[in-house]
């Protein structure tokens, strides 16, 4: 659920990245926040837990365009990947505008990842979204890894809805911001389709 600042002309969106521990989804938000401008950034805030941990930060991209003479400020989520932080995933879905879903392309990663969707998709119904009806992107990560599965394998298990798909090595940068656009430009797209403009 976007949030509107009148006093700043600002409207504040929500984008989490899920997917399975260790699959990038924390090497996503730190490329994109190391760089992003200073004056065009919040805080880094990390929650860390025994096995993994949770960033934050905001931005406010400077290119993206305004709805109705507000500018869009974008904050980042990212969820802890272990199963059994499965209440603190919940949570940082709640009132979520996109979803980016962070696989990990190593063969024996597959299982993670597909348990890694499915229980996405049952977080966001307790929530009442359809991943669906979401704005959300598919990021296929460390694409330069010897066991990586082929990208049409990865595509045939995990696309669910004739979603964006992006190819990534996240540790170099390589398809982050692409990523990061296609999500972005869908929340923008569902805003003015809600606010009728």
């Amino acid at each position: 659920m976007t949030f509107i600042n009148y006093a700043s002309r600002e409207i504040n969106c929500k984008i989490v990245y899920y997917g399975p521990g260790l699959g990038g989804k924390t090497t996503n938000l730190q490329y994109i926040y190391d760089s992003t401008a200073t004056q065009a950034k919040g805080k880094l805030i990390s929650l860390a837990t025994e096995t993994d941990r949770t960033l934050f930060f905001d931005f406010l991209p400077l290119d993206l365009g305004t709805v109705r003479g507000f500018k869009t400020r974008f904050h980042l989520y990212t969820v802890p990947g272990q199963v059994f932080y499965d209440a603190s995933r919940r949570l940082i879905l709640k009132g979520v505008d996109g979803v980016v879903f962070v696989a990990d392309s190593q063969r024996e990663r597959m299982d993670a990842n597909i348990e890694s969707l499915a229980n996405l998709e049952t977080n966001l119904k307790q929530h009442g979204y359809e991943l669906t009806n979401l704005p959300f992107v598919l990021q296929l990560n460390k694409r330069d890894l010897p066991n990586a599965i082929p990208s049409d394998v990865l595509k045939t298990e995990l696309m669910r809805n004739g979603e964006p798909v992006f190819e990534a090595v996240a540790s170099k940068g390589v398809g982050v911001f692409d990523t990061l656009k296609a999500v972005a430009k869908q929340v923008l797209l569902e805003l003015r389709k809600n606010s009728g403009s």
